[in-house]
């Protein structure tokens, strides 16, 4: 057999006569201009549509492809142009019906695509002298659809069908990374190796069915557009058109697409040696659901954006740029004696970033035979390091800490440079021996591969921080640090937790028999320098020095508008590209608000903002948006938790919750204890981003979960045969490790469990596990993490038989060990408890320990921390 290398230079030779890349950028633009005019997916303009296009463009277009019938190029109406592109997207059946009806194939030379600007005035002419009674651009006022009147020259072939199958298209390949130059270029050779692999095959008479990745849909389908030149090409290449089958929706295992994609993932590998999975070439999921049915016209003024704003300088946001990461661990080789099959990586950065600051584990290809491969974000900073770690199995039921068998990395500053020539790379990496370790004439190495996507700027997230004397430990939002400006400030902190701003609702004129009215919202910042961003006017509240408005909409949905510059809608629940996705249980959607921009641009709206108003965080995808934001995400976390107070009424279910006080707190629950702490664990639960680590399951896992797990469980590695994600799991469960046979994630598991691993048989992540349990390892046979764990437990180290993390542990309980037996970590432990050791049957933390206790040691058989203790329980001592 060839070398890998050899094979995939000979794919590089396949010919075109396309220029793909310039090309594809065209097809994007066209398929957003498509988008943009969604009246084309469904219904009677939809038919209006076909019918223009048998009966006016394609015999426009013959009469052009004989001999000019115009000067200039012709340009096709937006509709015609649609269903026109469906139809090539079948180039068997396009290449049929044109030569039944025209006698030759109708091809794109001498035609310019609708959105390449102002140069239809031409053909507007001639087509009005052709067809004066049918309007060149498609008149939804008056559509014209008559079935019983078909054109002479008709396909058969159903558009309708076939529209309906293209119309998700554009969500998957509608990144903006997609149409960058270094993305593309990758792409087209991806395409080439696809055509390599169908060549193959034909020759070899195998029938497979290859399934391409969206990378490599896009440039397949931009070759199909160009009809002549891909029959000929594809003669030439295999001797025939290749077909496109765009039928096959279904993606369950076992079906059609998914044996298709994993035979192609698998002879991909195997003939170029190089990975098939790419990221930001990947299926995203469904397209979301719609806001609204019609494009938005706007009745309102938008007001043109000054040259200078003063209020910009008062908050600085740094610019983050931010990159997909796809990794997967091919193959070590030089393994010493003893631990072949027994080996897993561990990978982080060596600069961790507000993205990716953890460590996480994979399995590698050639010891587990099993592929897993995985899924983060980060900045585009710093190096991936990996270390090779060697579980040995134990008789003694606790867990042995893993053998370090040395360290390797790879730098990310290599590709990002300031010109990007490559987003993927396959290598080996010799690992670092451990210091002390014997140096080996055959150093270990590691085969890693990992693929990028171009950088793009990464969302603001902020998070208000409330300072309030009378609360103690676990207050609605996190304290950070006491006030210098008032009673109740909040503080608006960014994911370093540096603060960029200070807000409080001032009092303003009390109205007769309302003794809660709030006129202003007052900045303070780190100078001392104090502004007004908002007034009340009666109506609405004025923002900026009047630059924005937010007002209330008096109806359900959308429950307010941010005007300004911008038409911004705010709308109840996660909606658009912040809608839960993959498996969790979902968070009630009254916890959320979504900011959507309507424009010209983004008639049906656009996602630019995520207000969580049980955490306390608004994330912004575009700067113009974080001060305006930020600013009616403090208006409305205020008002709505008062019930709706001066400002707005109280119409949304949030407002009227039973556990609103009138101070704008919550009441504390296991769910409202897991705000932000000081080392920023929000981002899980405050956004809809991509998790941390995604892990993709094994081909023979069964599904992310049998019960009701219905959110986004993360990106967990699944053993084969593991039955699910849990019955229940309802937030992050992050990225777990978990052994054949392991029965569930957890029933109940509702935060971010972290990096947890598992022994076979052991019964879950706990029930009722909420918080952040951290990396935990548990013994077989350990029946939970903790019946109520809602904080963050740490790095815990628990012994078989332990109960649990504790029942009720809610604030940072450290880094603990607990012996066997020892019963919990605090029956009411809601603060920071710190680096406690406690010995086998000790009582607990403290039967309320919440606050600020110091470096306490306690004599044996002390009963606890104390029945009050309200502050910060530091690193205590207990004696047995």
């Amino acid at each position: 057999m060839m070398d890998h290398e050899v094979e995939w230079l000979e794919a590089q030779k396949i010919e075109t006569s396309v220029d793909l890349l310039a090309a594809a950028k065209q097809q994007l633009l066209f398929l957003a201009a498509v988008d943009r005019n969604r009246w084309l997916y469904d219904g009677p303009a939809l038919e209006s549509a076909i019918y223009r296009y048998n009966a006016c463009w394609l015999p426009l277009l013959a009469k052009h492809s004989e001999s000019s019938v115009t000067e200039g190029p012709l340009v096709p109406p937006l509709d015609c142009e649609w269903i026109w592109h469906c139809h090539r997207l079948n180039p068997v059946r396009y290449k049929t019906d044109c030569e039944q009806f025209y006698g030759r194939v109708l091809d794109v030379s001498g035609v310019v695509s609708s959105v390449n600007g102002n140069c239809k005035l031409k053909t507007e002419e001639l087509w009005k002298k052709l067809y004066p009674e049918v309007p060149y651009d498609l008149d939804l006022d008056n559509l014209v659809s008559d079935k019983s009147s078909h054109p002479e020259k008709c396909t058969k072939y159903d558009l309708v069908s076939a529209v309906k199958r293209q119309s998700p298209f554009y969500y998957q390949v509608s990144r903006s990374y997609v149409s960058s130059d270094v993305f593309l270029r990758e792409a087209v050779a991806r395409y080439k190796g696809f055509l390599y692999l169908i060549k193959k095959n034909r020759e070899r008479s195998l029938k497979r069915f290859c399934v391409p990745t969206y990378d490599v849909d896009l440039i397949w389908h931009t070759h199909q557009l160009h009809p002549v030149a891909y029959c000929n090409d594809l003669e030439k290449l295999i001797g025939k058109v290749l077909e496109h089958d765009d039928t096959d929706s279904d993606r369950g295992k076992g079906k059609k697409l998914d044996t298709g994609f994993s035979n192609t993932t698998a002879q991909w590998e195997e003939t170029f040696g190089r990975r098939y999975w790419k990221a930001g070439a990947m299926y995203r999921g469904s397209t979301p659901a719609p806001v609204t049915s019609s494009p938005y016209v706007s009745d309102v003024l938008v007001k043109e954006p000054t040259s200078k704003e003063e209020f910009q300088s008062l908050i600085q946001v740094p610019d983050v740029e931010v990159v997909e990461v796809l990794l997967e661990i091919i193959e070590v080789r030089n393994i010493p004696d003893g631990h072949k099959g027994k080996l897993s990586v561990v990978f982080s950065k060596t600069q961790p970033d507000s993205l990716f600051d953890a460590e996480r584990r994979l399995t590698i290809l050639s010891e587990a035979g099993e592929k897993q491969v995985a899924f983060f974000q980060c900045e585009p900073t710093g190096e991936l390091r990996f270390q090779l770690v060697s579980s040995s199995p134990s008789k003694i039921p606790v867990a042995r800490e893993p053998k370090s068998l040395g360290f390797a990395s790879l730098s990310l500053e290599d590709f990002f440079s300031s010109v990007i020539t490559q987003l993927s790379v396959e290598k080996w990496l010799e690992l670092t021996p451990n210091k002390g370790s014997k140096t080996d004439p055959k150093p270990i190495s590691l085969r890693v591969a990992v693929s990028f996507t171009p950088p793009t700027r990464c969302p603001s997230v902020l998070h208000m921080v409330q300072s309030r004397p009378s609360c103690k430990g676990s207050c609605f939002f996190p304290i950070i640090r006491k006030s210098s400006h008032a009673k109740s400030s909040t503080h608006v902190v960014d994911e370093t937790q540096t603060e960029v701003i200070s807000l409080q609702m001032s009092d303003g004129a009390t109205l007769k028999g309302d003794h809660t009215a709030q006129r202003q919202v007052i900045g303070v910042t780190d100078s001392g320098e104090t502004r007004v961003l908002a007034e009340y006017t009666g109506t609405f509240w004025s923002l900026l020095d009047s630059k924005w408005l937010l007002k209330h909409t008096n109806v359900d949905n959308p429950l307010f508008e941010l005007l300004g510059t911008r038409v911004v809608k705010i709308l109840s629940g996660r909606k658009l590209d912040y809608e839960p996705k993959h498996c969790a249980k979902r968070r009630t959607d009254e916890d959320f608000m979504t900011l959507v921009e309507f424009s010209k641009q983004h008639p049906y709206g656009k996602a630019v903002g995520l207000l969580d108003l049980k955490f306390g965080s608004i994330e912004a995808e575009e700067n113009w948006l974080v001060l305006p934001g930020i600013v009616s995400a403090f208006i409305l976390n205020t008002l709505l938790k008062r019930g709706g107070s001066n400002g707005f009424e109280a119409t949304t279910k949030v407002a009227q919750q039973e556990s609103l006080k009138s101070n704008g707190l919550k009441e504390e629950s296991k769910e409202t204890k897991l705000v932000a702490t000081v080392e920023n664990k929000v981002k899980g639960n405050t956004t809809n981003r991509q998790t941390v680590a995604a892990i993709i399951a094994p081909e023979k896992g069964s599904g992310c979960g049998g019960g009701v797990c219905s959110g986004e469980c993360g990106n967990m590695v699944k053993a084969a045969m593991a039955s699910g994600c849990g019955g229940g799991c309802s937030g992050e469960c992050g990225d777990m490790v978990k052994a054949a046979n392991a029965s569930s994630c957890g029933g109940g598991c509702s935060g971010e469990c972290g990096d947890m691993v598992k022994a076979a048989k052991a019964s879950s992540c706990g029930g009722g596990c909420s918080g952040e349990c951290g990396d935990m390892v548990k013994a077989a046979k350990a029946s939970s993490c903790g019946g109520g764990c809602s904080g963050e437990c740490g790095d815990m180290v628990k012994a078989a038989n332990a109960s649990s993390c504790g029942g009720g542990c809610s604030g940072e309980c450290g880094d603990m060990v607990k012996a066997a037996k020892a019963s919990s970590c605090g029956g009411g432990c809601s603060g920071e408890c710190g680096d406690m050791v406690k010995a086998a049957k000790a009582s607990g933390c403290g039967g309320g320990c919440s606050g600020e206790c110091g470096d306490m040691v306690k004599a044996a058989k002390a009963s606890g921390c104390g029945g009050g203790c309200s502050g910060e329980c530091g690193d205590m001592v207990k004696a047995a």
